[in-house]
């Protein structure tokens, strides 16, 4: 009889140690890199990422195409975007460049006037406008033939008051001059103030920085999405620093 007890005994604790409980033999899903919900967000992330980087090289194809045009033809005025200056008040790089186009363009018979475009930025001894005049004199451009406008601090300020000088002087159509990399923006801007505009970007082979174009074209970027999310949503502001 004890033998057999022992025996029936023994035979439970091999059965215990063959078939453990169910919590040691099947473990449930451990949270981490392998579960469902983590798969899911790295998923949406990806997508998300792809997203962001095709609209990013849609948009860089679309300022390059509108960039590389020049679609000037003749115009009642010549419009010079205003760039920013040098501390001592010298004209830049960017508005160099414009400038002398407009110069050209004018001698070419392209337009009778040129409006220089934008004002004076905090701390800055005359505004951009009066920087691009003085280099069309120094172009042998007529003082008569000069139009300015120092008001504006952005693109969608140059569009603003560039039609009030505009409509002061029967202006109907203009040519746009500005950077290539600026030109999508630019037109757009001029074209929601109901300005017909044709576009002539400056060669950029006039004074351009080696690493200035990869630096404009992500303010650009900035500048153009800032724009879609203020249209959006109807934010009144036609100026933002830095943008």
């Amino acid at each position: 009889m004890l033998d057999l007890r022992l025996q029936r005994m023994l035979e439970g604790r091999n059965r215990a140690v063959a078939s453990p409980d169910a919590e040691t033999a099947a473990p449930g899903p451990r949270r981490g890199s392998g579960s469902p919900t983590w798969k899911t967000a790295k998923r949406l992330c990806f997508i998300l990422l792809l997203a962001a980087a095709l609209y990013f090289v849609a948009f860089v194809s679309a300022v390059h195409v509108v960039g590389s045009r020049d679609t000037a033809q003749e115009a009642d005025a010549i419009v010079v975007l205003g760039a920013g200056l040098l501390r001592d008040g010298r004209p830049g790089w960017a508005l160099t460049r414009r400038s002398l186009h407009a110069a050209d363009l004018w001698r070419a018979g392209i337009a009778p006037y040129i409006i220089c475009t934008g004002g004076q930025a905090e701390s800055f001894p005359r505004s951009e406008a009066a920087a691009c005049r003085e280099l069309l004199r120094g172009r042998q451009i007529p003082a008569s033939a000069i139009l300015v406008e120092e008001l504006s601090r952005s693109t969608e300020e140059n569009a603003i008051y560039s039609k009030r000088v505009m409509q002061t002087m029967n202006i109907a159509d203009v040519v746009l001059v500005s950077d290539d990399y600026h030109m999508l923006r630019a037109s757009w801007l001029f074209q929601m103030q109901g300005i017909n505009a044709f576009n002539s970007p400056a060669p950029a082979r006039r004074m351009r920085p080696p690493l200035s174009y990869p630096y404009s074209l992500m303010r650009e970027f900035v500048a153009f999405n800032w724009q879609l999310v203020k249209g959006a949503f109807g934010i009144p502001v036609t100026h933002l620093k830095g943008v």
